[in-house]
């Protein structure tokens, strides 16, 4: 008779489950962005950035994504310096989420609360590539095995935010009749979450998996020295 293979603690199940939750939160929000503008306006319709739904019937979805996203961030606990890091964004998620866009024809307070939304996102981008480019590619004694061997993957999710972020920059260069037709920067901001999102699930199994209590008889990895 196989023996049964030992169950991960129940707190490694749940933190889990929270990190796929998020992850999912994230790939889903400009999915259904666009789907639940479409249905509402009859025919499908992109604005110019996923801010921009903030002023649109979708903005509880986009409020209360952002603002999930940001209470899980600061109540991550891993290790120095992700704690510290992951608090920061989650501020920054929050402060995306609560200092909406600017609208069409803002006001003067408008356009103050638009400028701290920007400052906010763009700190945020900033911070998620810093996750991908070094907190996941960095070796972690806790984690078994060790990462390497999805650091590739890892940075290459990080160059891509830095890549959405440039072209979203540029694209203020760009004529407003094309810029209108193209949404640069909604399709920048979404590659971004998404090569987010794809990390952090990435990292978040590798994290469970480490988790696991190993097998009967099979022996545990040697701690690897540290610097």
């Amino acid at each position: 008779m196989t023996p049964e293979s030992p169950r991960p603690p129940q707190d490694a199940v749940t933190v889990r489950r929270l990190r796929v939750g998020v992850g999912a939160v994230g790939l889903a929000l400009p999915i259904v962005l666009i789907v639940g503008h479409g249905v509402v306006v009859g025919r499908p319709a992109l604005l110019d950035s996923l801010s921009g739904y903030y002023h649109s019937e979708l903005r509880d979805v986009f409020v209360g994504s952002m603002c999930a996203i940001g209470v899980f961030l600061i109540s991550y606990r891993h290790r120095h310096p992700d704690d510290l890091i992951s608090t920061i964004a989650g501020v920054l998620a929050i402060a995306v989420a609560l200092f909406p866009t600017a609208p069409a024809d803002p006001s003067r307070t408008e356009r103050i609360v638009g400028v701290v939304h920007q400052v906010s996102a763009g700190a945020l981008f900033l911070l998620l590539a810093v996750f991908c480019l070094v907190l996941f590619t960095r070796a972690d004694p806790t984690v078994r095995p060790d990462p390497k061997p999805g650091n590739r993957f890892y940075r290459s999710c990080g160059l891509l935010i830095l890549a959405a972020i440039g072209l979203a920059v540029a694209s203020i260069a760009l004529p407003d009749d094309v810029r209108d037709t193209v949404r640069p920067v909604f399709w920048c901001e979404t590659v971004a979450v998404f090569a987010f999102g794809a990390a952090w699930l990435a990292r978040s199994d590798a994290i469970f998996r480490a988790a696991q209590p190993p097998r009967e008889g099979t022996p545990r990895p040697a701690e690897p020295a540290l610097p």
